[in-house]
């Protein structure tokens, strides 16, 4: 009996074996880990082809019972590994300890970009995410600065992470079919451990700019500065225009006018 797709959980279940294959190559592997968690695997269209992996341990996460109740049954051996759960609200060690893990998934399109979040929250214990997204979020995830697309997500992520957006797919290979193509974007841990600068300012930093694009940093920064003058050559720049190491500079600049006080 197949899963019953639900509007409320945004499931789309994908439905094209060689979509599913051609995730599953995206990952890269490395001597780093081998833990893998896919995140709403649905009835296993891809976790079917994970499991194909020499070596892998593969964990499935997924909030709805009924798929859970599916993939139990139609895989019986692998049944301690699949978990009913809430990735947004999940411990990660109740699973894997402090060790390393990947996430993979066909994240449902209403809280992909939480589920982001979540793992830039958990970034040390997460060196890779797999993942296939609205493709108006993949796109804005991956954008380099100068764009409209380019925004906070896409600067927070690509702090921590070197992001590749690696293929298009449509509508049709989904269950229902959405109204809208998906992207599937590869996220791998950069080398920057830690920033320059206190991380809750530069997240703060980052949010105010862009919450008030539209706006000169000068003027979307305000609460901050302190009627103190940005540096030159900040001072009439856009957010969209600044990469990760300009709001790194720019926040280093601000918490030495906090140390001033």
């Amino acid at each position: 009996m197949n899963v019953k797709p639900k509007k409320q959980l945004g499931q789309h279940f994908l439905k094209d074996a060689g979509t599913c294959q051609k995730i599953a190559n995206q990952i890269i592997w490395t001597d780093q880990t081998r833990k893998v968690l896919e995140i709403g695997p649905g009835m296993g269209a891809l976790s079917k082809y994970l499991w194909e992996i020499p070596e892998i341990d593969l964990w499935l996460l997924d909030v709805d019972i009924e798929s859970i109740d599916y993939l139990r049954s139609n895989y019986p051996n692998q049944a301690d590994r699949i978990l009913f759960g809430d990735f947004l609200r999940l411990d990660p060690t109740s699973i894997f300890g402090q060790d390393s893990f990947i996430v993979v998934g066909n994240f449902p399109y209403n809280i992909s970009s939480q589920i982001l979040f979540k793992c830039l929250e958990f970034r040390n214990q997460i060196p890779q995410i797999m993942g296939m997204f609205q493709k108006e979020v993949a796109i804005r995830v991956a954008q380099a600065p100068g764009s409209k697309e380019y925004g906070i997500i896409s600067v927070l992520l690509q702090t921590f992470y070197q992001i590749t957006y690696c293929f298009t797919v449509d509508e049709h290979v989904f269950i229902p079919p959405p109204k809208v193509k998906s992207g599937v974007i590869r996220c791998v841990r950069n080398d920057r451990n830690a920033l320059p600068c206190n991380e809750k300012l530069y997240f703060q930093v980052v949010k105010l700019a862009f919450n008030q694009r539209r706006k000169t940093l000068r003027n979307s920064l305000r609460s901050l500065l302190k009627d103190a003058p940005l540096p030159q050559k900040f001072e009439q720049q856009r957010p969209e225009r600044l990469s990760v190491e300009d709001f790194i500079e720019l926040t280093c600049f601000i918490e030495s006018l906090v140390n001033k006080d």
